[in-house]
């Protein structure tokens, strides 16, 4: 009972299901006497007692055992003819959980609904005791979604902006697409290099290391080593573009290729290569030739290129996609913007295992993209957790915020996902993970993933609702 889950995995909780929870959590020989899990939150956490009559105990330990009784095979004993001793020593654990899974989950469950309040997550045993002939106790804790007044949502209002797609916006997207497609001719002319050439070069530039500490050498401390020379082979570089270092382009500028050139580096403190930053550096530097960016004319033997009919075809495509785009990006900045708005107009405790599954997915989600990057798993594991656990929190509540503020709204208008919502998006997952319709079904329904996809629907919906009803352009 130490594992926590959030909203995304159990909606509507209008009560906690204990069956399958288990209670049965020990140190060994050590009185459990302490929570696990995150530490809860003081402002939404209930606390439980929940005692059963040792009658009641010994009852059904007699019932389990007999049971086993029953079931085991027990060398030197016919089937079902083992002493119960045996039985309940053999079996002490399987059974002592059992008879804790037959007590406690429709108690737990009961106390939990005289409470009234809606709990979120799994409780945390504090005290569990559960031997025969005596009385089974248990001291539990748990977080629950305080209620709280939402009274004037409708008045909470942010800047929408207009998603309209503008002409400048356009004309770069095409003009970056035909920079994309641009190719390198060698410049046949005998003349110097000038600013907006592309020049091939290779390189050597050696690294200049910082003198060694006096007092490190004479404690004994190893100087440092050499750093490997920076070195490129037939490389392309703008001359007084953006991403070309000034003491390349000052070198470059005005020689012809087949000379060789020298430049003295130095790298800025916050560099992308942190082997680099705030070093300095002494290059050679070999011109191999001087060649220019040739642009395609735009038209339509440049859309078929692209894969289209033509350039009005091309051109409809790309003007679509940024409007989707752009109509996305609009609508998901200002919902996070409303959503902001409205947890500050509306203030309530955050229960700590919803900020803390919320982290478990944005960190799960961060480690799949490393992954996908070709990070190694052993290279994860030297991640630092702790801190990044730490750097996500803000984010992290901020979201269950917005999750807890879109259901409470959502009950207040009735918005629901109809099944053939539900069966769109199945559908789309289905498509998308290329896991045939019938078996996504089968696993989303055995692990709870269906009611997950039903409710997050139900907050995009009830988002939708909201952002539609902010004042603003309507592009």
């Amino acid at each position: 009972m130490s594992s926590s889950s959030t909203l995304a995995n159990n909606p509507e909780p209008d009560t906690t299901e204990a069956t399958g929870t288990d209670y049965d959590h020990e140190h060994e020989g050590q009185p459990h006497d302490h929570p696990h899990g995150p530490v809860l939150n003081p402002e939404c956490t209930r606390e439980l007692l929940i005692d059963v009559p040792a009658e009641k105990v010994s009852a059904t330990y007699s019932k389990v055992a007999g049971k086993y009784r029953k079931l085991a095979k027990i060398p030197g004993f016919r089937p079902g003819k083992a002493p119960e001793t045996i039985i309940r020593r053999r079996f002490a654990t399987d059974i002592r959980k059992e008879v804790i899974d037959s007590l406690l989950p429709e108690r737990f469950n009961q106390a939990v609904r005289e409470q009234g309040v809606r709990p979120v997550g799994q409780p945390q045993v504090l005290e569990l005791s559960a031997e025969d002939g005596a009385p089974l106790h248990v001291k539990a804790v748990f977080e629950f979604i305080p209620d709280f007044s939402i009274e004037g949502y409708q008045n909470v209002t942010v800047d929408k902006p207009s998603a309209e797609l503008g002409k400048e916006e356009f004309e770069a997207e095409i003009e970056r697409q035909r920079q994309m497609r641009a190719i390198m001719e060698p410049v046949e002319e005998d003349r110097p290099i000038q600013d907006g050439d592309w020049v091939q070069i290779s390189y050597t530039g050696e690294i200049e290391n910082p003198p060694p500490v006096p007092e490190a050498v004479a404690e004994g401390a190893e100087a440092p080593a050499p750093t490997k020379p920076v070195t490129g082979e037939d490389v392309m570089v703008e001359v007084g573009g953006r991403e070309t270092l000034p003491a390349f382009n000052e070198a470059l500028r005005g020689a012809k290729p087949g000379q060789e050139l020298k430049a003295e580096v130095v790298y800025p403190a916050d560099y992308s290569e942190a082997g680099l930053a705030g070093k300095s550096a002494a290059f050679d530097i070999a011109v191999k030739a001087i060649k220019k960016r040739t642009l395609p004319d735009l038209d339509d033997a440049f859309a078929k290129e692209m894969g289209w009919e033509d350039l009005e075809e091309f051109k409809n495509h790309v003007r679509e996609r940024l409007e989707d785009r752009k109509a996305r990006n609009v609508k998901s900045e200002t919902e996070e913007r409303l959503f902001a708005a409205l947890a500050e107009r509306f203030a309530f405790p955050v229960p700590e295992s919803l900020v803390q599954e919320q982290i478990d997915t944005r960190l799960d989600r961060g480690l799949r993209a490393l992954a996908a990057q070709g990070m190694e798993p052993s290279q994860m594991r030297k991640l630092d957790f702790t801190r990044l656990r730490a750097a996500q929190r803000e984010s992290a509540l901020a979201e269950v915020k917005a999750q807890v503020l879109l259901d409470r709204i959502a009950r207040e208008e009735n918005i629901t996902v109809s099944d053939e919502e539900m069966d769109h998006e199945l559908q789309v997952i289905s498509i998308r993970t290329r896991e045939p319709l019938d078996a996504l079904k089968v696993r989303l329904t055995q692990d709870g993933g269906l009611a997950r996809i039903r409710e997050q629907l139900r907050r995009d919906k009830t988002a939708s609702v909201l952002y539609e009803r902010l004042p603003g352009s309507p592009g």
